[in-house]
């Protein structure tokens, strides 16, 4: 689905990607590993259209997206839950996920995702009158994630969904992610939670300082020695 080859990216003069490249084939669960700053987040704006590559591209089903704009590439199908949720505070829930379909036209459709969304999160249709503000932090990370869905993307780009999260949250969040991959969607997954990510995923890549370093199912990156010892707090 998407591929994408030797791709380098700078923020001013700090080479944040280093001749990346990795694949996400239809249907997979594809989680990034790495410390922070290693470049995770980057890669993932990078492919939203959000941070220009230097040198190297990306591909999505053939279609090259360097120097495509953002909402080109949500057009193309790649919805992208940020960092920090980045909700619309001043907004309701509901009007948060309108937002997330408005390049959308099939409003009967659009109807029937706003079901299924609130059967997906039942707390959201109980607060969809609500100021997005007033939610709790797992509220707004589901506020977020299902924002991205209203837009029916093919890839979904999730990054640090846990983040900040009470553990028995992280969990529902988990089995949520493990749904909507069922359900269809392609999803890549950028996560500081190793074991959490590697136990959903059907492959993963460790990303050092701008570069893989490490690549293999998800079960064998939490067998590897070094992914133990330096993602997973194991001796």
């Amino acid at each position: 689905m998407i591929e994408i080859d030797q791709l380098h990216v700078h923020h001013g003069v700090i080479h944040a990607l280093k001749g990346v490249s990795l694949c996400v084939s239809t249907g997979e669960i594809v989680t990034l590993i790495g410390a922070n700053g290693a470049g995770k987040s980057t890669l993932l704006r990078a492919i939203s259209g959000l941070l220009k590559p230097s040198h190297g591209s990306i591909h999505f089903q053939k279609t090259c997206l360097n120097g495509m704009a953002p909402h080109e590439v949500v057009r193309l199908g790649i919805s992208h839950v940020p960092e920090g949720r980045a909700i619309f505070a001043n907004l309701s829930v509901l009007e948060n996920l309108e937002m997330g379909a408005y390049l959308r036209r099939d409003q009967q459709q659009i109807e029937k995702d706003f079901e299924w969304i609130f059967e997906l999160f039942p707390r959201l249709s109980e607060r969809h009158k609500q100021s997005a503000a007033t939610l709790s932090g797992g509220e707004q990370q589901m506020l977020a994630i299902s924002r991205a869905l209203m837009a029916r993307p093919r890839l979904l780009l999730m990054d640090e969904p846990s983040l900040g999260l009470a553990p028995l949250i992280v969990q529902s969040i988990f089995k949520t992610i493990q749904q909507i991959n069922q359900n269809g969607t392609t999803i890549l997954l950028v996560e500081q939670n190793a074991h959490m990510a590697l136990r959903v995923a059907h492959r993963g890549y460790v990303i050092q300082t701008g570069e893989v370093v490490l690549d293999g199912s998800g079960k064998e990156l939490l067998a590897t020695e070094r992914v133990r010892q330096f993602y997973l707090g194991e001796v």
